[in-house]
């Protein structure tokens, strides 16, 4: 599956040469020409990385990325910006951007940065693979064969899209993972009309695991952001 990157520059010849290199290298690219686009963006997408500039109109880099940190999102932060004082590096890196090139840039050294970038992503995503059976709670899942037992001793099949999920949270256990990663993980979409679809599987497995579907103490939910799995 191609990276997605969200690119965020208001200076628009800029923009453009930025986008045509990253879709060169087989990026898909989502562009964003303020603050509030950003924003928006990032609400209803994934991305594997966001590039964002920091002179931004409505609300600047800084802003957009300590919005995106305070809001739990993990998408690495690319900022490009004409300010080269180490004082503006500082803060950049302290409000949560994970790099930092300042203008004007070479362009193999941005393309270099940002394919470090989204392939240490990737290793994070699989940071916590898992054996092919996982306990919990006196459940059983065995992930290969697609097939759980749980606390009362009941055969339950699994459909291929349940054991990606289950796997996605187990991976992640006592953290929340927001909507828009799950549907892009586990169903590859970019952009998503609704996340209903998420919600039921959710019901479903509560039924299958929990002891007390409607006090669950497994698979948990985070109000407006996502889902937490906890042991």
């Amino acid at each position: 599956m191609k990276a997605n990157i969200l690119l965020v520059e208001d200076e628009e010849n800029l923009h453009e040469t930025i986008k045509l290199n990253f879709e060169m290298e087989g990026y898909e690219v989502t562009s964003a020409f303020d603050g509030s686009q950003a924003l928006q963006a990032i609400a209803n997408e994934y991305f594997d990385l966001i590039v964002l500039d920091i002179m931004l109109p409505e609300i600047d880099g800084i802003s957009v990325t300590e919005n995106v940190r305070l809001n739990n999102v993990e998408t690495p932060i690319l900022i490009l910006s004409a300010k080269n004082t180490s004082v503006d590096r500082i803060l950049g890196l302290k409000k949560g951007a994970d790099d930092y090139l300042t203008k004007p840039f070479n362009l193999e050294e941005l393309l270099l940065r940002v394919d470090k970038l989204i392939e240490k992503n990737k290793r994070l995503q699989t940071k916590a693979q898992l054996t092919d059976s996982y306990i919990f709670g006196n459940n059983t899942i065995d992930f290969k064969a697609q097939i759980a037992t749980n606390f009362n001793n009941q055969k339950i099949d699994l459909s291929k899209k349940e054991v990606m999920l289950l796997k996605l949270l187990i991976e992640n256990k006592n953290e929340v993972v927001n909507r828009e990663k799950i549907l892009q993980m586990v169903w590859g979409y970019n952009v998503y009309p609704t996340t209903r679809t998420i919600d039921n599987f959710i019901l479903n497995f509560r039924k299958y695991f929990e002891q007390d579907s409607k006090e669950p103490k497994h698979f948990c939910s985070a109000r407006g952001v996502g889902y937490k799995f906890v042991e």
